[in-house]
């Protein structure tokens, strides 16, 4: 009877501990995050917005509640991330979840609000069947919105989420100048690094010929891929405007390719002249690199026109990068035609490379004919790492520091005009954005744009540690049972051997 009380007493005592832990939970939430790349540790960036929050924002999550388990995940994460959002920001950000699903009515809101189903497929009584789910969220702040119209597995959930309540929060947006003219593109040939940046920046055309324009407004600069000549006026005036504190984001092209006729030809506009100036040397030649893009080559057999895919080393893969705010959690970006980067300049300033071309690279000069079917070898790439993006720091032009980002390839990020429009790598247009937020934004939220989940495939572990992890897969539940099987049988054994003890008369 005292045994059965003591027991009862025991079962009581977990409950209430359990249920004291979980209303404890829902005040302070708490996780520690063993990822290598801390996905699930909230950034100081999306701690200060959240904590500056003066009045409520409301996320209101569409997800459907019957997913598979290995979308059901990003549920769970998305609802412990508004979990943490809410406890860090006092309140002030409120959600919910909502089933599309279960009514037609809540379907059609979803879709007014911006929020789209995917098609998923599922297996459901061993049957493969297609499944529409919605994944999205709408963030509101008064009659502002901003919607996630799918959060995608893997994806930078942070990113987004702190990047909207961002965008519907700031009241003072710094203004960042694209330089307009001289052959530059348009605003609208960049629409996917512009929907980026005017999250937390006005973009506005600059026409620096103008006499009423005035650069100071501007807290960064961009000048991207510029083809005519450049008056030494404007050059004057971007000395000016590096002297007073600015900063220049430069994308500008060196050498230009014709495939048409397979030429290769120095670029000339003014800006190589007025960068060498400050040390910065973009050499007149093309960066090869044995890890590199491929150009379709039509040929032809008999009757029959095909096309063949050929590697091009002219298109470098750049996959080696500094450690820096600008390039973290870049994986791979093509760069056509880039040209190679030294400085010779003050050593006062801070020069750094950000991004280069892999360990087997070299140079070819200027002019020269494009060989489609050229056999390249080892002997052709007898550089390594060679500077094709760098940054540059320090006082410039005058006493007062300033910045530049220079990229030898102008084109990387640009989408096109019209029908010629086509979508870049979102690597490609991350580059360019972190660059411009490197110079401009104080918020720090630049480290979270590329924080998702890395992809680590089977297919790239050593056989030896494959077969150890299977097997450990398979046999560590198993020997945790036989192990808690083998105590929990001494345990009792031991309690027998007491209770036969002479004198013991429990």
């Amino acid at each position: 009877m005292k045994n059965k009380k003591s027991i009862n007493t025991q079962i009581f005592l977990v409950f209430a501990i359990l249920l004291v832990i979980n209303i404890l939970s829902e005040k302070f939430f708490f996780r520690l995050d063993f990822t290598s790349d801390k996905r699930y540790t909230l950034s100081q960036a999306t701690k200060n917005i959240l904590e500056s929050l003066d009045e409520p924002v409301t996320v209101t999550a569409y997800f459907t509640k019957d997913l598979p388990p290995d979308i059901a995940v990003v549920r769970k994460d998305f609802k412990d991330l508004l979990v943490e959002y809410a406890n860090l920001s006092h309140g002030n950000v409120v959600y919910e979840f909502v089933d599309p699903n279960i009514d037609p009515q809540i379907e059609q809101k979803a879709f007014q609000s911006g929020v789209r189903p995917v098609m998923i497929n599922t297996r459901e009584k061993d049957e493969a069947t297609q499944k529409k789910v919605f994944l999205g969220a709408v963030i509101q702040k008064g009659e502002e919105s901003e919607v996630l119209p799918f959060i995608q597995p893997g994806a930078a959930f942070e990113y987004d989420l702190s990047s909207s309540i961002k965008k519907l929060t700031a009241t003072d947006k710094p203004v960042i100048g694209f330089l307009q003219g001289y052959g530059a593109p348009s605003l609208n040939s960049m629409p996917q690094a512009m929907k980026l940046l005017e999250v937390l920046y006005n973009i506005e055309s600059v026409n620096i010929d103008d006499p009423a324009t005035d650069l100071q407004k501007y807290k960064t600069i961009a000048i991207v891929a510029p083809k005519d000549t450049i008056p030494e006026n404007i050059f004057r005036k971007l000395d000016n405007y590096l002297a007073n504190g600015g900063n220049l984001y430069i994308a500008m092209d060196r050498v230009e390719a014709n495939l048409q006729t397979a030429q290769g030809s120095e670029l000339s506009t003014g800006f190589e002249k007025w960068l060498a100036e400050k040390g910065l040397v973009v050499e007149p030649d093309f960066a090869v690199d044995a890890n590199c893009g491929s150009i379709g080559v039509q040929q032809r057999t008999g009757s029959f026109n095909f096309t063949t895919n050929v590697k091009f080393p002219y298109l470098p893969i750049i996959v080696t990068f500094a450690d820096h705010p600008i390039t973290s959690g870049l994986e791979q970006v093509i760069m056509p035609f880039a040209s190679s980067i030294k400085y010779t300049g003050d050593t006062a300033n801070l020069f750094t490379p950000i991004a280069m071309t892999s360990e087997k690279s070299g140079t070819q000069s200027t002019p020269l004919y494009f060989d489609i079917n050229k056999k390249w070898k080892d002997p052709d790439f007898p550089m390594s790492k060679i500077p094709v993006g760098v940054t540059l720091q320090g006082n410039l032009v005058g006493n007062t520091p300033s910045s530049i980002v220079l990229f030898s390839d102008g084109e990387f990020a640009i989408n096109g005009e019209g029908q010629n429009q086509k979508k870049v790598s979102e690597d490609n247009v991350y580059l360019m954005v972190n660059s411009i937020d490197w110079l401009s934004d104080d918020t720090g939220l630049i480290e979270l744009r590329t924080k998702g989940v890395t992809s680590r495939p089977l297919d790239q572990i050593e056989d030896g540690k494959k077969v150890l992890l299977k097997w450990l897969n398979f046999l560590l539940p198993i020997i945790l049972v036989l192990i808690y099987g083998i105590i929990r049988m001494q345990r009792k054994r031991s309690i027998k051997v007491k209770r036969m003890e002479p004198g013991n008369l429990g």
